[in-house]
Parts: structure tokens; C-alpha cells; sequence
């Protein structure tokens, strides 16, 4: 008792001169102290070999917080041959008797096979033992087990409770993630406020992912007004941390303008960055300021070169700016078979603008056989996605009846679709010389089918 008061009053000289005769007279718990104070280098030159020597002695007689210790040191090879599976072993010893930190250490060598037979059945066991004795660790590991069902039935919920533990004590890394739970809905009820909240706890002590969130929660305006100002603070700490989206976010906002002054050369610079990291989107924005000649001397090559990188990634948007760039000779001998191939890739994927240069292709025989209810096909597609060109090719497909019967009241309901949802010259002027040639009654028969196509946002619309 002695030893131990001076111990905790920081008097180490005097614990070492009362606990080491004990220890080497066979004393379990003052070995187990003397094991501390070389471990910890408290009143001794810090030695971990001799603090194996002294956790050994107390822990072949029982005293679980050395046999912890001991496995640790066993795991980090200090003092020690490191030895996955002595490690174990003295873990194993800890945890039966209670010691939450061996529970836990023992749980990650079974959930990753080190040291011993991976088994998430003996992992879950010991991470709920050592959770329910408080170990924020325990708790926060718990959550991806039941998120991803190992060892267990996935469980949201149940990962949102053990998240939500673990962040209370502190865990970063919780916290991001009880964030993207109650941001999503996942496990918890959708609640912006409160992943904001976890978001930025987690944030504020550097955890890139939830810095790219919370961002994006300001970007967006959930869970508090829109921001751009603030969603740009934490887009460049998260990109700092080379979060590539971040990089790519921070980029588009400096195209744009959106909390920040426009500008094309600061977009390029951020682009490049996350392009540099195989970002997809980044790779096919670089393409287009290349293409454009915007914030850089337009290069067709260069742009190209992007895009190329994005398509093999699967990118839709470069798959399209792509199909673009053969379809008009931009860089590239014009080839309008390879731009239909491109623009089929892209439209399969929901591409509008793909879709509608895809029935175009058919319709004007440009790269594949002309095929007008291959036209239409592609062009309801796009127009059911508010393409306004699409809307106005639909119209004069019904007008002259190609790849569909003709139809005058769908043409004008087409034609005039796309002048009120996107005021389009092209569909006025195609409306207004079709009107001359339809009833009143016909007009007021596609105005209404317009008017309920507008209410179903496109869908159905034939």
C-alpha cells in the first residue's frame, strides 16, 4: 500500500525502492507495478524487456492486467520476439478474468485471423464483453460487425446503438459514422440536425470523411441553411487530407462560382488534383475545360486524354463528351460510328444528352442503319428526363409520322412541352407553324395532355 501510495503521488523512486523487494519476493501485484514502471519508464529508464520480465512474474500467477500487458507487448514486439499467437495467449488468459482491455485486443485477433483462426463468431463475443464493461473501442468495432453482418445478422440499428456508445465517449471515427447513419436514415429516422452534429464533433478533431459531409450537408443546406462559405472551409480540410471528392467539390465551386469568385484556372488546379487520384468526374470535368479552352489553351488531345481515363472507369459523362468529339472532329477524324458506339454507352447509362444525340444518329442515318423507331425510342427516353431537344424531336417525329403513327396532337403537346418547360425558340417555332394547320379543339386536347404530362415530370407521357 506504501508503494502504491507513492506510485500515485508521482513519487516513483520512492514506489521502486519499497515495491521491488516485494516483487523479488515473490509479490504478484507488486511485480505487476514494477512491470508498469518499466513499461511506462516511471522512476527507471524506460525498459520494456524488463517489464516482460516482471508481467511475466505476476501474470503465471494470475494478475489479468498483466497477463494484458503482456500480450500487448507480445503483439508490438517489444521487449520481445513479437508473437501473434503468445499474444493470444496471454490474452486469452486476461479476458476470462475480466480485463476489458484483453477482451478487446483478443476480439480484433479473431475478427482478423492474426495470431489466431479468423472468427467472427469469437470476435462479436469478446467485443461485447469488453463493450459492456465501457471499453469505447469495443463499442465503436461492434458497429461495423452488425453494419456488415459478420458474425452476426446485419443489423442497423443495432450498429446505430453501438456507433452511438462509442461517440458519446469521444471515438471520432463513431461519431463520422453515426453521422452518415442518421444522415441516410440508416438504422436511426433520417435527422439532418443530428448528423450535422456528429459531423462536425467528428470533423473538428480531423476525421477527413466527416469534414467532406459536413461540407456537403452546407452544400446541400441539410440540417442548417445553405452555405457555400462554410461547405468550402470544410471541403479544404477534407481535401487537405487528399479526399478526392473534396478536391473535385472545391473544384466545381470555383467553375461555378458557388461561394467563391469564378474561376476556371483555380477549378483546373483542384480538378487535376482529385483526376490525379483516378476520380472519374474530375477526369471528365478536366476533359471539358480542356475542350473549351476554359481556365487552360483548349487542347482537343489533352481532352480527349481525360476523357479516356474517365470512359474506362465507366464515366457516362465522358463516354457522351466523348461520342461529342467524334461525332464533330474535334481532335479526332470525325468517325460517326465510334460516336454512336460512345453515345450508346453513355444512354444506357441515363445519359439525356446521349440519349437524344442517339436518336438523332438513327434518325439522320449518321454511324448505324436509319432506324426511326430506334429514334424514338432513344428520344422519349431523354425527353422523359426534361431534355428540351429531345421534346422537340419527339414532336417532329409525331408530325411527320416516323418510327410512330402521326400524330399532330402529340407533336404540338411535345412541341409545346418544350417551350413551357424550357422556353426552346426551336419548339416554338415548331408548335406555332404546326397550330395553323390543327383545330381549336385539337390545340386545347395536347395543351391539356401537356399540362398532365408536366404534372407526372414527363413519365408516361406517350
Amino acid at each position: 500500500e506504501d508503494g502504491l501510495a507513492a506510485y500515485g503521488r508521482g513519487d516513483y523512486a520512492n514506489a521502486m525502492r519499497i515495491l521491488l523487494p516485494l516483487a523479488e519476493a515473490g509479490n504478484a501485484n507488486a511485480q505487476y507495478d514494477l512491470g508498469l514502471m518499466y513499461d511506462n519508464g516511471q522512476g527507471v529508464a524506460q525498459d520494456h524487456a524488463q517489464a516482460a520480465k516482471w508481467y511475466r512474474l505476476a501474470a503465471v500467477q494470475g494478475i489479468g492486467k498483466a497477463q494484458s500487458n503482456l500480450g500487448i507487448l507480445y503483439a508490438r514486439g517489444q521487449g520481445v520476439a513479437q508473437d501473434f499467437a503468445e499474444a493470444a495467449k496471454w490474452y486469452r488468459l486476461a479476458a476470462a478474468r475480466g480485463i476489458a482491455r484483453a477482451q478487446f485486443n483478443l476480439a480484433v485477433m479473431h475478427e482478423g485471423g492474426q495470431g489466431v483462426p479468423k472468427n467472427y463468431e469469437l470476435a462479436l463475443k469478446w467485443y461485447r464483453s469488453a463493450a459492456a464493461q465501457g471499453n469505447a473501442g469495443a463499442q465503436f468495432n461492434l458497429g461495423p460487425m452488425y453494419d456488415n453482418g459478420q458474425g452476426v445478422a446485419a443489423d442497423d440499428a443495432e450498429a446505430a446503438r453501438w456507433y452511438g456508445l462509442a461517440a458519446q465517449q469521444g471515438v471520432a471515427k463513431a461519431q463520422s459514422n453515426l453521422g452518415l447513419m442518421y444522415e441516410s436514415g440508416q438504422g436511426v429516422p433520417r435527422d439532418y440536425a443530428l448528423a450535422l452534429k456528429w459531423y462536425r464533433l467528428a470533423a473538428e478533431r480531423g476525421i477527413a470523411k466527416a469534414q467532406f459531409n459536413l461540407g456537403a450537408m452546407y452544400a446541400r443546406g441539410l440540417g442548417a441553411p445553405a452555405d457555400p462559405a462554410e461547405a468550402l472551409k470544410w471541403y479544404r480540410l477534407a481535401a487537405g487530407q487528399g479526399i478526392a471528392k473534396a478536391q473535385l467539390n472545391i473544384g466545381r465551386m470555383h467553375e461555378l462560382g458557388q461561394g467563391v469568385a469564378q474561376n476556371t484556372t483555380e477549378a483546373l488546379k483542384w480538378y487535376r488534383l482529385a483526376a490525379a487520384q483516378g476520380d472519374p468526374d474530375a477526369q471528365s470535368y478536366l476533359g471539358l475545360l480542356y475542350e473549351r479552352g476554359q481556365g487552360v489553351k483548349q487542347d482537343y488531345a489533352e481532352a480527349i486524354r481525360w476523357y479516356r481515363l474517365a470512359v474506362a472507369q465507366g464515366h457516362a459523362g465522358a463516354q457522351y463528351n466523348l461520342g461529342v468529339m467524334y461525332d464533330y472532329g474535334q481532335g479526332v477524324e470525325t468517325d460517326y460510328a465510334e460516336a454512336v458506339k460512345w453515345y450508346r454507352l453513355a444512354a444506357v447509362q441515363g445519359d439525356a444528352s446521349a440519349q437524344r444525340n442517339l436518336g438523332l444518329m438513327y434518325a439522320r442515318s449518321d454511324g448505324v442503319a436509319q432506324d426511326y423507331a430506334e429514334a424514338f425510342k432513344w428520344s422519349r427516353l431523354a425527353a422523359a428526363q426534361g431534355d428540351v431537344g429531345a421534346m422537340t424531336d419527339l414532336g417532329q417525329l409525331y408530325e411527320r409520322g416516323r418510327g410512330v403513327p402521326q400524330d399532330q396532337v402529340r407533336a404540338y403537346m411535345w412541341f409545346h412541352l418544350g417551350v413551357v418547360s424550357a422556353g426552346s425558340k426551336a419548339a416554338a417555332n415548331s408548335r406555332d407553324a404546326l397550330a395553323g394547320r390543327m383545330t381549336p379543339e385539337q390545340i386545347a386536347q395536347a395543351k391539356d395532355l401537356a399540362s398532365g404530362c408536366l404534372q407526372r415530370e414527363f413519365k408516361g407521357c406517350d
